[in-house]
């Protein structure tokens, strides 16, 4: 029979990209589960449903009694005979059951059952789909825009943007087009949830795949990323051809790649710099665009010191130490940074003369054993706003600060010249 159940189905199927074949198995669930609440078994029944043809059929299966039992199995020989004579006891039966006998409150029941199978389903197709686009650059218009996250839509599926995956800087707009990462895709008691983000390291190396097609080639192999989202980051590239220059095909012609990346990332600024197989080398370069004197390696406890020039130091540091963080984590050492001038003391006072140059192998001098060495937090005279500063600027001990100098505290935000040398003075009281 002709039913338009199975027709408003067909429709559904279209609309959430359900394959037929699955929205008929879900429909003659739902029929099943009919039948078994109002029959209490459904042993004996068998459904068809046809979503091209647009029919359902249903039939019942009893056996010919001469005294009926059970009104689900059996059916009277007189009955039976009435609808077909030649008919005796023992034969099978086959009734057809119409749809519409189940009533009302059946069927909104089974349309509601129907419809959660339906969600489920099309929530499956979606985690199948998503997780194997986990690490793919999308483009989504903002939706809404929550103080927590942020929702849009993505080819008619909503995803979360959440605020620890947003560049802190940015600020969003209701239809604003969004360019984000894949990140995670989840199956949650809200349902399923794909979470995009713009903070995390991998669409960096996404965009310098689309931006530089020689690392889409894997002529060019990005090896290390570290990322402050929306302030800075540092890439390391090396080159698997040797007429290929690496860092200048990642920068491009008048810098035309990297600024198109920049950009993209809300004028990040991107250092990019060759990886190198010696740390000592490696951490050098990360380090730019301070100019290195020497790097001491300890690859044991992976642990190094970066030897600077007094002039450099500053932007060795960075604005609130970011630079040293990000090369930190770039190279995976913790680096400290020292002046030529505190590195030759030490020297002079080992025992046993120069050093050596042996950056595997050197063992990392020891500074002596001076006041001022300690946590800024034990500092009484440092007022809680300055020291907050400080804090939130990468400082947390007072050798820091001492490295820093004058123009190194200039940079953390909030910190102006009156106060920077009110805290150098209490700082020098120390040492």
């Amino acid at each position: 029979m002709k039913s338009e159940i199975v027709e408003a189905f067909s429709e559904i199927a279209k609309e959430k990209n359900i394959e037929k074949e699955l929205l008929g198995e879900i429909l003659e669930s739902t029929i099943l589960s009919i039948i078994k609440k109002k029959y209490g078994k459904a042993d004996n029944f068998d459904i068809f449903v046809s979503m091209d043809k647009g029919e359902i059929e249903i039939y019942q299966n009893k056996i010919i009694v001469a005294e009926v039992e059970d009104e689900v199995e059996e059916i009277s020989v007189e009955a039976a005979q009435q609808i077909e004579p030649d008919l005796e006891v023992g034969d099978e039966f086959i009734e057809i059951i119409d749809p519409k006998s189940f009533g009302r409150r059946l069927i909104v029941s089974a349309k509601q059952n129907m419809n959660q199978k339906i969600k489920d389903a099309e929530r499956e197709i979606l985690y199948a789909e998503y997780s194997k686009r986990i690490g793919e650059i999308i483009v989504g218009d903002v939706r809404q825009v929550n103080r927590n996250e942020i929702y849009l839509n993505i080819d008619r599926t909503e995803v979360v943007l959440p605020r620890e995956e947003q560049i802190h800087n940015e600020r969003y707009r209701r239809g604003d087009h969004v360019r984000a990462i894949i990140k995670s895709v989840e199956i949650t008691s809200r349902g399923l949830e794909v979470i995009i983000s713009r903070a995390a390291p991998d669409i960096l190396i996404r965009l310098f795949e689309l931006e530089v097609p020689e690392i889409y080639d894997n002529i060019i192999e990005i090896k290390d990323v570290a990322r402050e989202p929306g302030e800075r980051a540092k890439i390391a590239v090396v080159s698997n051809d040797k007429r290929i220059d690496a860092l200048g095909a990642c920068v491009g012609m008048k810098g035309i790649r990297i600024q198109s990346i920049s950009k993209e990332l809300n004028n990040e600024k991107i250092d990019v710099i060759n990886w190198h197989a010696d740390p000592g080398i490696y951490i050098s370069r990360a380090l730019s665009p301070s100019k290195v004197y020497k790097v001491i390696v300890d690859q044991t406890k992976r642990k190094a010191i970066a030897v600077l020039t007094e002039d450099q130091i500053s932007l060795a540091i960075g604005r609130g130490g970011q630079n040293r963080r990000l090369a930190s984590r770039l190279a995976k050492y913790e680096i400290e940074i020292i002046k030529e001038s505190e590195y030759r003391q030490i020297m002079e006072s080992k025992i046993g003369g120069g050093p050596g140059v042996n950056n595997d192998a050197e063992e990392l001098p020891k500074r002596p054993a001076r006041q001022a060495d300690g946590k800024l937090d034990k500092i009484s005279e440092l007022s809680s706003s300055q020291l907050r500063k400080l804090l939130e600027g990468g400082f947390e001990e007072i050798a820091q600060v001492k490295d820093a100098g004058l123009e190194g505290l200039l940079q953390i935000p909030g910190v102006g010249e009156k106060t920077a040398k009110k805290i150098i003075e209490i700082i020098e009281s120390h040492s």
